[in-house]
């Protein structure tokens, strides 16, 4: 699949890691480092923006070495960026943790998953079909 690609980053284009990953790693497109201290959120550009064909959306997910190491996360996770959006690729970093952390210009921050989506027609109805579950959630199975 291609996808048009606008950069203004002075990083590579995103790239996946490994031959059979599933996200693409985005990087911080910054002039001086980010501080994040604890439970702080910030917008950390990329200078990527895409031209997604319809039918399509990017997700965009934390990174677990991250998650694990750090405590950072992405919130609206994940975030999605529809296929007729055309601003600059930002990422909403999360810090989790109880210590300071640093994001440096360069640093992968994220992935990106490119997804297929269906659009729905609603088909308004009087009623649904039954099923054994019928409406339990919210743990209503127990526990195993």
């Amino acid at each position: 699949m291609k996808v048009k690609i606008l950069t203004r980053s002075k990083h590579l284009l995103p790239e996946y890691s490994t031959e059979l990953s599933a996200g693409l790693d985005l990087r911080a497109n910054l002039d001086k480092p980010v501080l994040l201290k604890p439970l702080e959120r910030k917008l950390i550009p990329t200078g990527l923006f895409i031209e997604l064909p319809k039918g399509y959306e990017a997700q965009i997910r934390p990174r677990s070495g991250l998650a694990l190491k750090h405590g950072i996360s992405v919130l609206n996770t994940p975030g999605t960026i529809d296929a007729d959006y055309r601003g600059e690729i930002g990422v909403i970093l999360v810090n989790l943790s109880n210590s300071d952390f640093i994001v440096d210009d360069g640093e992968r921050i994220c992935q990106m998953i490119i997804a297929k989506h269906e659009t729905v027609e609603w088909e308004h109805v009087e009623e649904l079909k039954e099923t054994c579950r019928g409406a339990g959630g919210f743990g209503h199975t127990g526990k195993k």
